[in-house]
């Protein structure tokens, strides 16, 4: 059990320690709460946190609560993206353009604590560099999530963020 949770503790300790940039691919974007602090902090120190989750969901419960943790880092400043073209199934974290995580991990408690996972870290720059370079691709493939676009849902929309974000610790 150990190993599984130290997958958060390695990336909380990975995004507070960031300076510069950091690259997040995810379908799911359910984190705990100190995975979604350590974002916010880095945020506030002046790390730009860029963000993509896909537009199609798999999962509408895991797809709303996903939109609103995404907007909730919006409201701190960074960059999300909604992948406009097919499904968006890549799940790769890099930091600072030095590290990459790539693997099999989605960025949700299953994930993190339940689910048998496996991602390779990479200390590579040219790797982590080809990761970035994917984002940047699929970037142009996607839809900046902007605060007016996120307060535009409509009702039936905000009440199903509510409850999926009810359910966030199970989903």
């Amino acid at each position: 059990m150990a190993s599984k949770l130290s997958r958060v503790k390695l990336a909380v300790k990975m995004i507070t320690q960031s300076k510069e940039c950091i690259y997040i691919q995810t379908p799911y974007f359910i984190p705990d709460a100190s995975f979604l602090y350590a974002c916010r902090i880095a945020l506030m120190a002046g790390t730009k946190i860029k963000l993509m989750i896909p537009n199609k969901p798999d999962h509408m419960s895991v797809y709303w609560a996903t939109y609103a943790n995404a907007a909730e880092l919006v409201r701190y400043g960074a960059e999300v993206f909604t992948y406009e073209e097919g499904s968006l199934h890549a799940k790769t974290l890099v930091i600072d353009g030095e590290v990459a995580s790539i693997g099999t991990t989605n960025i949700d408690a299953r994930s993190f604590r339940l689910n048998f996972e496996i991602s390779a870290l990479v200390f590579d720059k040219d790797v982590a560099t080809s990761v970035i370079d994917a984002f940047e691709r699929d970037e142009a493939r996607a839809e900046r999530l902007t605060i007016e676009r996120y307060e535009s849902r409509t009702r039936w929309i905000r009440f199903k963020v509510s409850v999926s974000r009810l359910l966030s610790p199970i989903l």
